[in-house]
């Protein structure tokens, strides 16, 4: 059994769920929210979800589910040595994009344009959503039912305006922190630092892959990816030769990779003590996040998500099929709202009773939001005649 930290959330202290429920016999509330998590549709559906390659570029790309085991493996290593709560940390980890749309941040960005008249899209918001309505898989209530302290940690970010909504649904719920300062438990924001470290590595290796950034590139521009690189070369020389550049770029990666989760713990553990935190409740009001990277890690991590940035998300070759993206996304949401019989009995049933048009928008949100990519492709492809993405 783990021995957690006083500052860990304990399963048995844990501040509940929306709809009580018996206790499990033979798995802490945090393992139950896993599972349910797990078994859930919109996780299943992350296979086939965009996270930078579509799902039609190649088989070998991280897609949003791979992207979350990712994160998960990473955030229960540095949760095990910090004496923070593993499977608290794993379902967070696991959920944090059940509300992503299809085609990544571009899939984002269109829903969220289509829905400004609306009161906008966020995938954070949508993933809370997700767990707390939108699954139909219990009688006795909408969505999973999930912890407190999961859907704390799956909404990571939150206006004040959006806040104050959920505030009022909720009170002293979930987006308290948004309008009292206070922080999220050190789980939460281990979740947050894992999701950054998994996605910077994996965009590396997918970006090299894809032939749209090369291994010169990221040595010349960003010093944390030379450091590891140059260290591999000076062990393994033979990995010079072009035959063996995957294998250079594996343990080029698996060094970084290897080397934050060092500093973040390390890094965390000093600022633990300095801040003296003793419980959750001392966490929560400390005023400041307390798992993070040192400053030279976090300025080499920045660099290089500066450099995916430029050179990868806004490669000419990404940005084009984005492009299509996002015009799939929008004219899908405009037929809906036009016709919203040619979405799913369930979400027809639920648009024709909308109070208004703001209401009926935020249901066809919610059913492009469940999109896969390829799901998307077609019914574009369906209602438009289009096919402008792939062999969907």
């Amino acid at each position: 059994m783990q021995t957690l930290a006083s500052y860990a959330c304990d399963p048995a202290q844990s501040r509940g769920r929306r709809f009580p429920e018996a206790a499990a016999p033979t798995r802490s509330d945090f393992q139950r929210d896993r599972d349910r998590i797990v078994h859930s549709s919109a996780f299943r559906r992350l296979v086939y979800k965009t996270q930078v390659f579509v799902n039609h570029e190649g088989d070998l790309f991280r897609t949003r589910l791979t992207h979350s085991l990712e994160v998960a493996q990473l955030g229960r290593s540095i949760a095990r040595s910090l004496g923070l709560e593993e499977d608290l940390v794993e379902a967070i980890c696991l959920a944090h994009d059940l509300g992503h749309t299809p085609f990544g941040h571009a899939g984002q960005d269109a829903l969220n344009e289509c829905m400004k008249p609306h009161g906008g899209f966020e995938h954070n918001l949508q993933s809370l959503r997700v767990v707390d309505r939108l699954e139909e898989r219990y009688p006795q209530f909408d969505g999973l039912n999930l912890t407190f302290e999961t859907r704390e940690g799956i909404l990571k970010h939150c206006s004040p305006a959006n806040a104050r909504l959920i505030e009022a649904r909720e009170p002293e719920g979930v987006a308290r922190r948004f309008l009292d300062g206070t922080q999220p438990s050190l789980e939460a924001q281990l979740c947050n630092l894992a999701d950054a470290i998994a996605y910077n590595a994996h965009d590396v290796d997918d970006g090299v892959r894809s032939g749209l950034i090369t291994m010169g590139q990221l040595c010349e521009a960003v010093p944390l990816f030379a450091r590891y690189h140059d260290a591999t070369l000076a062990d393994y020389p033979g990995l010079m030769q072009p035959h063996a550049d995957r294998r250079l770029l594996y343990e080029s990666i698996r060094r970084m990779l290897s080397d934050q989760v060092y500093d973040v713990i390390d890094t965390s553990r000093a600022q633990l003590a300095a801040a003296a935190v003793r419980s959750v409740a001392d966490v929560r009001g400390c005023g400041r996040v307390l798992i993070g990277f040192s400053e030279e890690m976090r300025a080499g991590s920045q660099q290089l998500k500066q450099f995916l940035f430029r050179h990868l998300y806004r490669h000419p070759q990404v940005m084009q099929t984005m492009d299509l993206a996002q015009q799939v996304v929008s004219e899908l949401f405009a037929a809906y709202m036009v016709e919203p019989e040619c979405m799913k009995p369930r979400f027809v049933q639920r648009a024709l009773q909308a109070d208004g048009l703001s209401a009926r928008a935020r249901v066809v949100a919610d059913f492009i939001a469940g999109m896969t990519d390829r799901y998307a492709a077609r019914e574009h492809e369906r209602i438009t005649g289009l096919r402008l993405l792939g062999n969907a």
